[in-house]
Parts: structure tokens; C-alpha cells; sequence
């Protein structure tokens, strides 16, 4: 098993800047990736980004060039960059740990955080 433990979510004008963080622990030997989704009131959970232990990266359409994911593989943690943030930012962030698939197969998202709010106020 593994647990994260994401960190750094809050309220922030539109505009502005947030960091998340999110720490793994337990079996690291069977996870490979990490990465975020997110859920806003009323909508279904969608993806935001992953990494690679690798450092390759994918990122959401609506999130390209505002947000930038970064990890740690020696700390076994991962960091959401939040830059130009909108209201429509606004959601539960959820931190993820898996496998990767294959080449161009994506992640296998096995464990889950619990969650932190994000607040792009208007």
C-alpha cells in the first residue's frame, strides 16, 4: 500500500500563484508515477498532470503553460506549480501514485490522496 498526503492548498485571487505538494509513503517500489486530478462541485474528477520517475510529464489541455508538475524521486514526492490561476481552477485537488502503462499508454492511478481545496476567488 501507499499513502499521500497532499499539502499547500488555499484560497488565491485570480491571477495569482499556489503550490501543492504531496508526499508518498509505504510501497514505494510499486508505484512509478505520480500525478493530480481534480473535481469541482457538480463535475466529474479530471486529470490535470503526471510525471514520470522518468520526468517525463503530460498535462490537461486547460492547464498547458500555466501549470508545471515537478518531482523528487529520492523524497518519493511530487509538486503542482499553479501560475495565472482562474476561477474555473477552482476544485478538490487529489494527488495520484501508479504505474505507467506503456509508451504512450498512461498512468495506472492505484492510490489516492485525500484531497486538498483550491479557491481561485473572483
Amino acid at each position: 500500500q501507499v499513502q499521500l498526503v497532499e499539502s499547500g492548498g488555499g484560497l488565491v485571487q485570480p491571477g495569482g500563484s499556489l503550490t501543492l505538494s504531496c508526499a508518498a509513503s509505504g510501497s514505494i517500489f510499486s508505484i512509478n508515477a505520480m500525478g493530480w486530478y481534480r473535481q469541482a462541485p457538480g463535475k466529474q474528477r479530471e486529470f490535470v498532470a503526471t510525471i514520470t520517475s522518468g520526468g517525463s510529464t503530460n498535462y490537461a489541455d486547460s492547464v498547458k503553460g500555466r501549470f508545471t508538475i515537478s518531482g523528487d524521486n529520492a523524497k518519493h514526492t511530487v509538486s503542482l506549480q499553479m501560475n495565472s490561476l482562474k476561477p474555473e481552477d477552482t476544485a478538490v485537488y487529489y494527488c495520484t501514485a501508479g504505474r505507467v502503462l506503456g509508451l504512450g499508454a498512461g498512468v495506472r492511478h492505484d492510490y489516492w490522496g485525500q484531497g486538498t481545496q483550491v479557491t481561485v476567488s473572483s
